[in-house]
C-alpha cells in the first residue's frame, strides 16, 4: 500500500499507463550573429502557435467543466506575455548566441528552480505552469510530436511525475479510470480540474514508492483516502470491486429521496443547500435536490487568470447561476483571497502569518474599487433571481457598517444609471472568528443572516493549522469549546430573529447533524455529494431526541466523550419508517 494525498475522491481499479517525462534533444553548438533575427522569428512564431493552441484548449475545457476552471489557461497565456520570462529567453539568445529552443529550456529551468526553492506551495504550483507552457513552446520549436495517451485500449490509470492542466485537458474521462502523481498537491490546477471531471486522484506518492510503477501494472486507487495499491492480490481487488458496487447502489438508492422534503420525523424542516464555485457544480447540486446555494465562492472567478475580472464578466456568471436557481436562494460570498489563496496578478504583501493578516474583507475594505466592482455585479445579478450577499472574515461591527456603506454607494450609482437591481437584497456575514462569536448579538443587529464557517472557526478557536502535519491531529471539530462557540452564535441569532446557517465542513458531517437539529439551525450548506446522505439521516431523526442528546454533549469535558455519544446512528427500521417507498423498492 502506498499512502499519498487524496485530491479527488473515488475508486479506480485497472492497469497503469505511465506518462513519459518530457525529454528533448537540444542543439549544443552556438548560433552565428547573422542568425539572431532568424532565431527571434522562430521564437515569436512558436509563441503565436502556442497561444492559438492554449485558446483552443480553453474553449474545449469550458464545455467540459465550466468557465471557471477553463480560466486556468488564462494564467498560461499570461506567461507567454510575461516580460520577465520573455526577456530571460531573449537575453540568452542575444547575449549567449544560443538557439531559441536552448534559451527556452534554460529559462524554464531557471524559473522552475527558483520557485521550487521557495517554501510556498502556491509558488511551486506556478513553477509547474511555467514548465507546462515552456514545454509547449519547446515542442513547436523542435517540431516534436505531443506525447499521446492510449485511446484504442481498455481504460487505464494514469501515472505521471506531475500532470499539467494542458495534459489533463486532453484526457477523455471515459478512458481514464483514475490518476496518481508522484508530486502535486490538493490545491494544484490539476487537482481542481480532476475534481471537476470526477476523476479519482492521488498526489504526492513519490517519497512512498519502494518500487517503480510500470505501464501495465495492476493498480487500485482510493482517491478519498489517498491510497494506491500496487500489484493488489485478487482478494483486495474483489474487496474494492465490492466497494464500487456498494457505492453505486447507494447512490442509486439515495436518488429515491431527491424529491422528499428535508424534514425530521417530528416536523423540523432543514434547508439543505450547496457550496459551489462553478456552474458545473451547480448542476450537480440541483441534481442532488439542493434547496439553493448557501455559499458561492467567488474567488475562483479571480484565480488562474492574468487580470481582475471585469464587472460585465462577473455579472454574466452571477446572473447565470441566479437564473438557473430561481426562485431558490443564491448566497454570494464576496471576494475571499489571502491566506492560502493568492492571485498571480494581485501582489499581496509577504506576511509571517497570512491567515491572520491581509485577507478577505480586510482587502476589500482597503481596495474599495475592487470591492465596488464586485458589489455592483452582484446587485445587477440580483434583478434575475433570489440573490443574497455575504461578507467573509468579519470581526467587528465597524467592518459590517463599512461594507454596507460601500454597498449603499453602489446602489445609489446603479439607481442613477437606471440599472435595475433588488432594492431589498439581503446581507449576511460569515461567523468564523471567535471575536464574531463573542459579539454575535451586536452583529445580528446589522445583518439579515449568519452563516457559520466551521473550518476557520475551529482553526482559530483551537489555534490549530489543520494543514500543519505536526499538529493537525489537534484540529478537532467536536472539541467542547467549538460546540459552545456554535451554541453561543446560534442562540444570539435566534434571539434577534436572524436566519442562521452553517457552510463549513461540519455542515455535511453526518455525525454533527443532531447538533444542528438541537440548536434549531435553519440551513446547512455543503458539497453537493453530501446533500443526499445528510437528507437520508435527517429523515430518520427526531429533533426532540437531538435536543436531549445535545444537553448530554454539553456536559462532556473531552472530544472523545462527545464522539462516543454521537456515534449513535438511526436503525434500519427508523429509516424504513421515514421513507418506506424507497426501502420497500430496495
Amino acid at each position: 500500500m502506498i499512502q499519498g494525498i487524496g485530491a479527488s475522491s473515488g475508486i479506480a481499479i485497472g492497469k497503469a499507463f505511465v506518462l513519459p517525462n518530457w525529454e528533448w534533444d537540444l542543439p549544443e553548438q552556438k548560433i552565428d550573429v547573422g542568425d539572431l533575427a532568424r532565431e527571434f522569428d522562430r521564437l515569436y512564431e512558436g509563441i503565436r502557435t502556442s497561444k492559438v493552441e492554449i485558446e483552443q484548449m480553453k474553449d474545449e475545457l469550458r464545455e467540459a467543466v465550466g468557465p471557471e476552471e477553463s480560466y486556468i489557461f488564462d494564467a498560461h497565456l499570461a506567461i507567454l506575455d510575461d516580460p520577465v520570462f520573455m526577456n530571460e529567453i531573449q537575453g540568452i539568445i542575444q547575449r549567449q548566441y544560443k538557439a531559441a529552443e536552448v534559451a527556452v529550456k534554460e529559462a524554464i529551468d531557471h524559473f522552475v528552480t527558483m520557485f521550487d526553492l521557495l517554501d510556498d506551495e502556491y509558488m511551486k504550483e506556478r513553477a509547474l505552469d511555467i514548465k507546462d507552457v515552456g514545454n509547449r513552446l519547446l515542442k513547436h520549436l523542435l517540431g516534436a510530436p505531443e506525447i499521446t495517451l492510449p485511446s484504442d485500449t481498455q481504460p487505464f490509470i494514469l501515472i505521471a511525475k506531475e500532470l499539467s492542466p494542458s495534459q489533463l485537458a486532453h484526457l477523455n474521462p471515459s478512458h481514464v479510470l483514475g490518476i496518481a502523481t508522484l508530486a502535486g498537491s490538493t490545491i494544484s490546477h490539476s487537482s481542481i480540474m480532476a475534481r471537476a471531471l470526477g476523476v479519482p486522484l492521488v498526489v504526492g506518492i513519490e517519497s512512498k514508492l519502494e518500487e517503480t510503477i510500470q505501464t501495465g501494472d495492476m493498480l487500485i486507487i482510493d482517491g478519498g483516502l489517498g491510497i494506491v495499491h500496487l500489484h493488489p492480490e485478487q482478494p483486495l481487488i474483489d474487496l474494492y470491486t465490492g466497494k464500487q458496487i456498494m457505492q453505486s447502489e447507494k447512490k442509486q438508492q439515495l436518488k429515491g429521496i431527491i424529491s422528499f422534503k428535508p424534514v425530521t420525523q417530528d416536523g423540523k424542516e432543514m434547508e439543505l443547500s450547496a457550496n459551489i464555485s462553478s456552474l458545473k457544480e451547480l448542476n450537480v447540486a440541483l441534481n442532488s435536490g439542493a434547496n439553493g446555494v448557501g455559499l458561492f465562492r467567488t474567488e475562483f472567478l479571480y484565480m488562474d487568470r492574468s487580470r481582475l475580472p471585469r464587472e460585465e464578466e462577473q455579472v454574466e456568471v452571477y446572473r447565470s447561476v441566479a437564473e438557473k436557481l430561481h426562485p431558490k436562494p443564491l448566497i454570494i460570498r464576496t471576494l475571499d483571497i489571502g491566506g492560502d489563496k493568492q492571485l498571480d496578478y494581485f501582489e499581496l504583501p509577504e506576511e509571517d502569518n497570512p491567515f491572520l493578516g491581509y485577507r478577505a474583507i480586510r482587502i476589500c475594505l482597503d481596495k474599495t474599487d475592487l470591492f465596488k466592482t464586485q458589489l455592483r455585479a452582484i446587485l445587477r445579478a440580483s434583478h434575475c433571481g433570489n440573490v443574497k450577499i455575504m461578507y467573509p472574515l468579519i470581526s467587528s461591527v465597524d467592518e459590517v457598517r463599512a461594507a454596507n456603506k460601500l454597498l449603499q454607494a453602489c446602489k445609489d450609482e446603479l439607481r442613477a444609471e437606471g440599472v435595475p437591481f433588488s432594492e431589498e437584497i439581503e446581507v449576511g456575514i460569515m461567523i468564523e472568528l471567535p471575536a464574531a462569536v463573542v459579539i454575535a448579538d451586536m452583529l445580528a443587529e446589522e445583518v439579515d443572516f449568519f452563516s457559520i464557517g466551521t473550518n476557520d472557526l475551529i482553526q482559530f478557536t483551537l489555534a490549530v493549522d489543520r494543514m500543519n502535519e505536526q499538529i493537525s491531529h489537534l484540529y478537532e471539530p467536536f472539541h467542547p469549546s467549538v460546540l459552545r462557540m456554535i451554541k453561543l452564535t446560534v442562540e444570539a441569532a435566534k434571539r434577534k430573529g436572524v436566519h442562521v446557517g452553517v457552510c463549513g465542513e461540519m455542515a455535511g458531517d453526518l455525525k454533527a447533524l443532531p447538533i444542528w437539529l438541537a440548536l434549531d439551525v435553519d440551513e446547512l450548506s455543503m458539497s453537493a455529494h453530501s446533500i443526499l446522505p445528510v437528507k437520508e439521516r435527517l429523515l430518520a431523526l427526531r429533533q426532540q431526541e437531538a435536543r436531549k442528546l445535545f444537553d448530554r454533549l454539553l456536559t462532556c469535558s473531552t472530544s472523545a466523550e462527545i464522539h462516543a455519544l454521537l456515534e449513535l446512528k438511526p436503525s434500519e427500521e427508523q429509516k424504513a419508517e421515514a421513507y418506506p417507498d424507497v426501502y420497500r423498492s430496495s
